[in-house]
């Protein structure tokens, strides 16, 4: 009798620890998900920031119209990539691809910029100033939101890896998440350019 009671409560310790397990998985990967929420919403507004940018340049950039779509095609690129890591939070081709179409996307802003610095006039325009002035406090609640969904994947990542989550893990596919990584070093600066 004795050691039946035993096993039935190693059995209930047994399934305790792995639905406690499973829960935990579950809350983590909701966690780094609702933490990809938060550079979606910033990454739209970085998007919808950039051709107010371009129309505001226009005028006054009449010989430059290669950059300024450089510009619009390199958002698009990046709107499209963010919508599959939106799907997808964590899928490391999601990731993969958001990370270079960012890149790009800063890269072309990086040269629009360096190439306004040719035009004194639109250096002086109110609305470019305001647009550069959003554009630069985007990027750093993209930096933000991008460190707290890397720190939600971490945390998943490694309950998921540990003893006994590892075989709830296994046994029920949660899969590994992909970080976002930064920018490469030669790019992930936001763009500076003083109007002053």
């Amino acid at each position: 009798m004795g050691f039946l009671i035993f096993l039935v409560g190693a059995i209930l310790l047994i399934g305790y620890i792995a639905v406690d397990a499973y829960n935990r998985l579950v809350t983590l990967r909701n966690r780094y998900k609702n933490a990809y929420a938060q550079i979606d919403v910033q990454l739209q507004r970085r998007y919808d920031l950039i051709p107010n940018l371009v129309e505001t340049a226009k005028g006054y950039m009449k010989y430059e119209q290669e950059t300024l779509q450089a510009v619009i095609a390199a958002r698009n690129s990046a709107i499209t990539a963010n919508s599959r890591a939106a799907q997808s939070p964590g899928d490391p081709q999601a990731m993969q691809q958001l990370g270079n179409a960012e890149a790009a996307l800063t890269d072309t802003l990086g040269r629009f910029l360096a190439i306004s610095e040719a035009y004194p006039d639109l250096k002086a325009d109110q609305t470019m100033t305001r647009v550069m002035e959003e554009l630069s406090s985007t990027e750093n609640k993209v930096a933000f939101a991008r460190q707290g969904f890397n720190d939600g994947v971490m945390v998943y990542n490694t309950k998921r890896e540990v003893f006994p989550s590892n075989i709830v893990a296994g046994m029920f596919n949660f899969a590994a998440a992909e970080l976002l990584q930064e920018v490469a070093p030669e790019v992930k600066v936001a763009p500076r350019v003083s109007f002053g």
